[in-house]
This record gives C-alpha cells, structure tokens and sequence, in this order.
C-alpha cells in the first residue's frame, strides 16, 4: 500500500482520532501502535520534506547510502524494543568500532587495554593494566572520576591521560565549552573499559536496518490509520488556547482547523518553539556536516573516528562499514558541532543540561501540563538526550497507556 501522504489543506481533521507531531521513532512508534493496536485513524504531521526524522537516509550521487543527519547505530538490550524493530526491516550485523585519531596513531575509543599499549607501551601498559584489575576487577568500566578518587598515582596517571587525549578537546568541540565549563557529571560518564572488547557498544542487541533508516520508517507508516503530511509545522495549524492572557498561563486546549480536538496530541518537537519561544530558546547544540566521495574502497580503518586532539571537526564516518555496501568509491561525513542559533536553518540535535536550562524547560511544560490529552515525548519535547532503543521504548509504554 505505502504511506499515505496528504497535504494539510486538503484534511478534513474529525476523520482523526489522534495527532502526532514528527515522524522520528517516537512519534512513528506511537502512530503505528494507535493505528494498529488502538484502531484509530492518526494524523501525522512533520515539518521536513522527509520522513524519519533524524534517522533520514538516502543514496547519494556515488550509489553510497549516508545518513543526512548523522551516523545512527541501532544497540540495545531492551528486547522488546529491539522486537518490535525488526517487525520493519531486515536486519544486517553490525557491531560499531570507534577510533581516537591521537595525533595521526589510531586509538580504540573507549580506552581500553588495547588503547593503553598504544599509549604507554606494552611493558608499562601491562602494569597499569594489573593494577586496575587488582583494584576494580576485570572486564569493568570504570570512570575518570573513580579512578582519581583512588589514592595512587598512577590510576591518576591513566585518568590524565584519558582525560586530556580522548576527552577534552572532543568535549570543548562538541559542546562549545573551556575546560573549566565542562560539568563535573560529563567527565564521570567517560569510561576507561578494562577489556580487549574494542567494540564501541556491548549491548545485547546490535545491528542495521539491512535497506537503511528511510525504508524501515516506509514500512512502519504504511497503515491505512495512518495519513502523514509533510512540509507542516505545528506552531503552524495549533491554535493554542489559554486560560487567560497571563505569559505563564498553561493550555486549555488546542483547536486545529476551528476544532477543538479532545484526542491523543503526541508532541516530539521542540517545546519551546511550539509556543514561538515566549521565554526566550532553549539552548541546544547543532551540527554541520561536509560529505566527501573518494575513489577507493576504504579511507578509515572502521566506521568511526574521533578526533581528540586535532581538527576542527569532532568526528569523521564512512558509510560503507555501516551498511554493508560494496563499492570501488566511499563516502564520507565530517562533523562540525556549534550553538543552535536559528530554527530556520538549523536543527537541535543536543539538549545542554544544566539546572538553570532544566529550569527553563520546566516553564514551558507547566504549559501544557493541565491538558490531559497532550503527551511531550522524545528528546527535543522532553529536553533530554536519549538513544533509539529508549525512544522506542518509551514511545511503546505511552501506546500502552494510551490503547489501554
């Protein structure tokens, strides 16, 4: 059958039984499980010319397929969501190797035991090695933090030089910070896996859609409950009605084409820019990326390297180990990371977590909080940084309640 497209202009809103806004996995999840589960007609609306959302991929001019808005590697070791994944696609192995570029040596990222060889020779690393199992155990992940809490040198001595080779200036690029910015809770995240495991992930559950992101959302919106129109902003066709004229008044409902609709309203957009940022933007982090075409089967040793302590850009991905493509050309994607300034021509990929942005956010969704059939969901309508399993995941658990 495929997906059914609509332009807005021509729908008529009371055939609708719930609206969802963005067709990412949160909001393509919940519209197939009210539409397949709920039986309920869903209106999709999403502001691109695409659907997918961020996980959007197409055949460039070389025949490679790339990722326009990012690499995306699917791991979990939640089974479910993982499940119902593979409803929609084939699937294709694929276990994700990240390497530090350290100033022209490559370099597992995390640091492991093979990464301390690397970095202070096989004799030395062998020691340290000893010491951190003695001290945490083998095959564990332990933190910078945790190992400068120890009272020896040389632990401290390993978390220098993570700290300073793999994480800071990665850190500054990606998130526009000094050193002296970065937050405490950041650094505690940044791993030192005492393992010969060079695998970037070691979920449970790890692969590719085996025809690419686009084919696989295809295939979740083909359901005659589900019509999607593209090219529409909800800031657009929302008429928010207030309880009264005061800035901080929440919402007493939403009318779409003069209707009052009473049904489910899943929300994954920018909060804030649903209410044309009255308080002022949330902050994020955007990115840009510069795509290249070389003749030659390979240019990196693996999908992925980061660059830790050169270049401007924070990362390079070459497509052809992530989907499995055979070719005589490859295309790669560097990654430029800096400030979300205009929603026009950017996109918000990162929420910056801090209390006073917390806080922020928490303003606007008073708004909506008295209205009980609007539901925020994903990491731009709930200001927070998820994966895709847990997209999915907690898209399925909000179907639940919603198909009871």
């Amino acid at each position: 059958m495929g997906v059914k497209y609509s332009s807005f202009a021509d729908v008529d809103i009371r055939a609708f039984d719930a609206v969802v806004v963005g067709c990412g996995f949160a909001g393509a999840t919940v519209a197939r499980e009210l539409a397949e589960r709920g039986g309920k007609n869903v209106l999709v609306i999403e502001k691109r010319a695409q659907i997918a959302g961020n996980m959007y991929d197409e055949f460039d001019d070389a025949g490679i397929l790339v990722h326009r808005y990012g690499p995306h590697i699917f791991h979990t070791n939640d089974k479910r969501a993982f499940d119902y994944i593979r409803r929609f696609t084939d699937w294709r192995d694929y276990e994700h190797v990240v390497l530090a570029d350290w100033y022209g040596t490559y370099m597992p990222v995390p640091f492991n035991k093979n990464s301390m060889e690397i970095a202070f020779g096989k004799e030395r690393a062998a020691h340290l090695t000893d010491k951190l199992i003695a001290t945490f155990g083998d095959e564990r992940k332990v933190t910078i933090n945790e190992l400068r809490e120890q009272d020896d040198p040389e632990l401290s001595e390993i978390a220098d030089f993570v700290y300073k080779n793999v994480f800071l200036y990665y850190t500054q690029k990606q998130w526009g910070l000094t050193p002296e910015e970065v937050d405490p809770s950041v650094t505690a995240r940044v791993p030192v896996f005492i393992s010969r495991d060079n695998r970037y992930f070691q979920d449970a559950y790890q692969g590719m859609p085996a025809n690419g992101y686009t084919a696989l959302f295809e295939r979740m919106l083909d359901h005659e409950g589900i019509v999607v129109c593209l090219n529409t902003e909800a800031e657009s066709v929302f008429d928010l009605r207030f309880f009264s004229d005061d800035e901080d008044a929440p919402l007493e409902s939403i009318f779409i084409k003069d209707r009052r609709f009473d049904g489910p309203i899943v929300y994954t957009g920018p909060l804030d820019e649903l209410f044309l940022s009255r308080f002022g933007r949330l902050p994020y982090r955007s990115l840009d990326f510069v795509y290249e075409t070389h003749d030659q089967k390979h240019v990196l040793p693996c999908g992925t390297v980061n660059f830790t302590v050169t270049e401007d850009y924070t990362r390079i991905t070459e497509f052809t180990y992530l989907t499995g493509q055979e070719s005589d050309k490859t295309s790669i994607m560097k990654e430029y990371s800096h400030s979300y300034d205009d929603p026009k021509t950017q996109i918000p990929y990162y929420a910056i977590l801090s209390e006073k942005n917390n806080a922020h956010y928490e303003r606007y969704r008073l708004l909506v909080s008295p209205l009980e059939n609007f539901y925020p969901l994903g990491r731009l309508a709930e200001y927070r940084y998820y994966n895709m399993d847990v997209i999915i995941g907690r898209a399925l658990a909000l179907a639940d309640t919603l198909v009871g």
